[in-house]
């Protein structure tokens, strides 16, 4: 039984997209496009693997603006993936994931879990610290990542360069 589970799962792998469009949303009051690092490492990340970066800013750590920018992304039908960093820790000005979550349609609880798993790997304890989030908006794929570098490295090469097609189709499905 096992045995089917993998092919069913490397059939749906192996149709799904392979050259996905995203969107790259930092939040932060104090970074600019010159010093974004965890922005720079997610279009690193997603352009190393083929895929296209369409949309990039930089906006304030507000949930109104990132509310808004999120259902202006999901309109546009060129994007498959959204992937925000920044505003997902404790402190009161992190309003990301307040912002976020009432626009998913469906959540990925799984991301986070397995987020916290290897972040907790790497950094102990300190996991505990990060509200990393994922779900689907108007069957787009939207991730939540904290604003540290190392977690943006660590999300897009351990879960969703290797995941982002197979969600996407999913998502469309």
């Amino acid at each position: 039984m096992r045995r089917m589970a993998t092919d069913s799962v490397t059939q749906h792998r192996a149709s799904a997209p392979k050259q996905l469009r995203a969107a790259v949303m930092t939040l932060s009051t104090t970074r600019t496009k010159e010093n974004d690092t965890g922005g720079q490492c997610i279009r690193d990340g997603l352009t190393g693997a083929g895929h296209t970066v369409v949309w990039y800013e930089i906006l304030k750590d507000d949930a109104p603006s990132i509310a808004s920018t999120l259902s202006k992304l999901a309109l546009m039908e060129e994007l498959d993936l959204i992937v925000m960093t920044g505003g997902t820790g404790l402190s009161p000005m992190d309003v990301t994931v307040e912002a976020v979550t009432p626009l998913f349609e469906k959540e990925i609880p799984a991301f986070a879990v397995m987020f916290a798993h290897l972040s907790y790997e790497e950094v102990g304890m300190a996991c505990l610290l990060s509200r990393a989030t994922a779900g689907v908006v108007r069957n787009k794929i939207v991730f939540c990542l904290p604003g540290s570098p190392k977690a943006c490295r660590l999300a897009m090469e351990k879960i969703i360069l290797p995941e982002a097609g197979h969600l996407v189709k999913h998502a469309r499905a």
